[in-house]
């Protein structure tokens, strides 16, 4: 595996290369070209001063994250045509650049929902939470207001402003798309897309609903292993696959982490590794808050997360995510740097615990 850190490329990103260069064991970044639109071209020339950039700065460009997909193509309306045919066309920019992994999703309006950005915990450090209380009271077309305050200057991915003024007309567009609908939607695009991934051998990897079920009466598809299943099955291609993101799947507790990742050999692309700490578990009143990496310090088995992912051999790019922020940063909340400084190191140790230990089993059996 390539450990990675995620960055919104200049402009954009609170953090730089060269502090991200610095960290122990990791040695690419996951990033995008964040100024464009879904349904928007990406041209060669683009991409490659993108990689460039980054190179120069002695790191990989490990994939992107995320060449988002449009309402058009979500909801199946006339104009997705053109989208995907734009999709297809950066797909074979991508390609070109030896660009070989994207991560996307196919949430409707909102990409991810928290309450809370800077929910102070005990010991000073303040992290991006969710409770089931204050989304079932909130008015969604009110919700980018609650949590503009604690952006600190940032834009935050799924919630650019201008998308979201016109949140209203985003309900209406959805309001007759249910979750097979909205499923059929996603095998066409992926069906469109999938010779391009073939010709350059670029992994499609999508991200999971977060939370992981309906929320706001809007369709949820990938929440579970059964569902992710299905669309493994429905598309059966090597190409199509999954960016497991332990943080998004483990907001509902009925998810077998490790036995996920055991279910999908050869279909996880890309991970994202993260720790919850769930303060109520009913799912009527459920509250959870990010956690730093370490196991004890939230509900998820940290280590058995990283072994399953060693045990079905993955290679991809891996990073931290939705650290904390301590030691008085201000950034873009969910990802400044130091807590997931601390997160990529804690990873890479656990997964080099991992090798040693299969290493000596194997030296035993020999």
């Amino acid at each position: 595996m390539e450990m990675t850190l995620r960055w919104y490329g200049p402009g954009h990103d609170t953090i730089t290369l060269e502090q991200i260069r610095q960290i122990p064991g990791v040695t690419g970044v996951i990033t995008t070209l964040y100024d464009k639109q879904p349904g928007e071209l990406w041209t060669q020339e683009e991409i490659h001063n993108l990689k460039e950039y980054v190179e120069s700065h002695g790191l990989n460009l490990s994939g992107i994250e995320s060449v988002n997909v449009s309402d058009a193509i979500k909801i199946g309306s006339p104009e997705r045509e053109q989208d995907i045919e734009n999709y297809i066309q950066t797909l074979e920019n991508l390609g070109k650049e030896g660009i070989k992994t994207v991560c996307y999703n196919f949430m409707p309006v909102f990409d991810w929902t928290r309450t809370e950005l800077a929910r102070e915990l005990e010991d000073g450090s303040t992290a991006l939470a969710y409770s089931q209380k204050a989304v079932d009271n909130m008015d969604p077309e009110k919700m980018f207001e609650s949590i503009a305050d604690d952006m600190n200057g940032t834009v935050m991915p799924g919630w650019e402003p201008e998308r979201m003024e016109k949140i209203k007309e985003l309900f209406a567009a959805y309001k007759d798309v249910d979750e097979e609908k909205l499923f059929n939607n996603l095998v066409y695009f992926l069906e469109r897309i999938m010779p391009t991934c073939d010709k350059y051998d670029i992994n499609m990897a999508i991200h999971p609903d977060d939370p992981a079920w309906p929320i706001f009466g809007l369709p949820r598809i990938i929440t579970s292993k059964e569902k992710i299943q299905r669309l493994m099955k429905a598309v059966d291609n090597p190409h199509n696959g999954v960016t497991f993101c332990a943080g998004s799947y483990g907001t509902n507790l009925k998810n077998d982490l490790p036995d996920m990742i055991r279910s999908l050999p050869g279909r996880i692309h890309f991970a994202h590794v993260r720790n919850l700490k769930f303060n109520d578990k009913n799912p009527e009143t459920l509250d959870f808050e990010e956690a730093p990496h370490l196991s004890r310090c939230g509900t998820f088995d940290m280590y058995e997360i990283m072994k399953a992912l060693h045990d079905i051999n993955f290679d991809g790019p891996i990073r931290p995510d939705h650290g904390r922020m301590i030691w008085n940063e201000v950034g873009m909340p969910g990802y400044g740097l130091y807590d997931r400084a601390l997160g990529a190191t804690y990873l890479n140790g656990l997964w080099e615990a991992i090798e040693k230990s299969e290493a000596e089993k194997e030296k035993e059996v020999a």
